[in-house]
């Protein structure tokens, strides 16, 4: 009995493999056949793929380093007359078109405001909480309210006392309602294409705007 479930054992085992790598497909019998040509055929120049050695890889990584950047707009917030005298004398040397001033109002904004914390740390600490607690938050554009977080700007005080109790409906509870800016007229710089021959007199004019960020345009 014993030798009858051996030669079973082995007959089984031998029928599988001829199975499996399709010896009996002449009869029919065989696996199903795994063959996708329609990928073969989406393949663009395989033969120029190829593996950059340690050199190569550092050279092309220089390469895009060097590459020359877009150019980009910046502009700054209303700046008021005691800032255009000075900023007009640095922008004096910039190519004729690279830069312009134009009559602007913002209006005040109100922020949830949350702050003044300690240091880096208690912000990056609070941010996690809010994360948590699924809040949004953004950067302050007013400095002398750093370190702090602004949960959302708005155009009236009102807007933001209603968004004030929404958050605290949702665990928030040591914000308050600040004014970020007050009403500002003035004049906005705009450098409508900043790119690499100019951006290194970008630090000799952020020094003239003192406090007032260069930021992209709207």
């Amino acid at each position: 009995m014993l030798r009858l479930i051996v030669l079973l054992l082995l007959l089984a085992n031998g029928g599988f493999y001829a199975w499996s790598q399709g010896l009996l497909l002449p009869w029919g019998v065989g696996p199903t056949q795994q063959s996708e040509p329609q990928r073969v055929a989406q393949q663009i120049q395989p033969e120029t793929v190829r593996v950059l050695s340690p050199q190569e890889l550092e050279q092309l990584q220089t390469q895009l380093a060097q590459a020359p950047r877009p150019p980009e707009c910046l502009q700054t917030a209303a700046l008021d007359a005691g800032q255009l005298a000075p900023v007009r004398s640095a922008l004096e040397p910039w190519p004729a078109g690279s830069w312009r001033l134009d009559p602007v109002s913002d209006p005040a904004r109100w922020i949830v405001y949350m702050g003044k914390f300690a240091g880096a740390e208690q912000v990056a600490r609070k941010r996690a909480e809010l994360r948590q607690l699924g809040i949004s938050f953004e950067a302050l554009t007013n400095p002398e309210l750093e370190p702090g977080l602004s949960l959302g700007g708005f155009a009236s005080e009102d807007d933001a006392i209603q968004q004030m109790e929404a958050l605290a409906a949702k665990g928030v509870r040591t914000a308050r309602v600040v004014q970020e800016r007050p009403e500002q007229r003035g004049q906005r710089l705009t450098l409508p294409a900043v790119d690499d021959a100019l951006r290194p007199r970008l630090d000799a004019l952020k020094t003239v705007l003192n406090t007032t960020p260069l930021r992209p345009c709207r």
